[in-house]
């Protein structure tokens, strides 16, 4: 199983050259990507400002919605790029058009499998760490279950500060910490805050951040910093 997973925040050029470079490394000789653009509305549109801005790293992105099929589609498929955007419409449209179960069947068989930001809350069990508002309803909160734990994209951590006349002043609105403690309130599964900029590489056991820190949330526990390019499997299933 290889997966790369990203929290998103790719804006500057710095960034962008990080995204590209994760990507040529994860992906190597593949040359069609499905891209599938569900988070956002306007799926024509989405892909080509991914490839514009240079957010494809140089693949050729195929948007799943331009198939009749997005099951064979999938099944034809030699990697998948599941783009950010809204968590709540994208696993609508996942359940919608059946794809949870295939999207789990081509990952296990080997198909590498990318996801940024919504596409990263897709990869979880469910969808319920994300920041995102529900514009939508989907059948149900349950994803792809790609990894064993929940993952909440562009975390940050302490609180927000807003700038204002010139000046910056302090939120004070709840920090992403406390979210996280209110979903451990109610769930147990652990939660791994991903700052921006960040990923998580899942080759078979082997679980690995890379270009930046994380923050590892417990039911229970003291919160847990995790440095980059160390071997993490034994924190996420051990």
């Amino acid at each position: 199983m290889r997966i790369l997973l990203g929290s998103g925040g790719f804006g500057s050029e710095e960034r962008r050259a990080l995204l590209c470079t994760e990507m040529r490394r994860f992906f190597g000789d593949v040359q069609r990507i499905l891209f599938v653009p569900y988070a956002l509305h306007d799926h024509q549109a989405y892909r080509k400002a991914m490839v514009e801005r240079g957010f494809s790293a140089g693949y050729e992105f195929v948007g799943i919605d331009s198939y009749a099929n997005p099951i064979a589609a999938l099944a034809e498929a030699e990697a998948v790029y599941v783009g950010g955007g809204n968590t709540f419409r994208l696993t609508h449209d996942l359940h919608r058009y059946g794809l949870l179960e295939p999207m789990r069947q081509r990952v296990a068989e080997g198909m590498p499998y990318m996801g940024v930001s919504a596409g990263t809350n897709v990869a979880c069990p469910t969808m319920q760490t994300t920041n995102d508002m529900p514009i939508v309803m989907p059948p149900s909160f349950e994803t792809l279950g790609l990894v064993p734990f929940q993952i909440n994209a562009h975390y940050y951590p302490g609180q927000v500060w807003v700038q204002k006349d010139g000046a910056f002043l302090e939120h004070l609105g709840e920090t992403r910490a406390d979210r996280i403690r209110e979903y451990h309130e109610m769930n147990s599964l652990p939660v791994l805050g991903l700052s921006e900029g960040t990923f998580l590489l899942r080759e078979a056991a082997r679980y690995e951040l890379r270009g930046g820190n994380a923050v590892l949330f417990r039911a229970g526990f003291p919160e847990l910093e995790l440095k980059a390019n160390l071997d993490l499997a034994d924190i996420f299933i051990g």
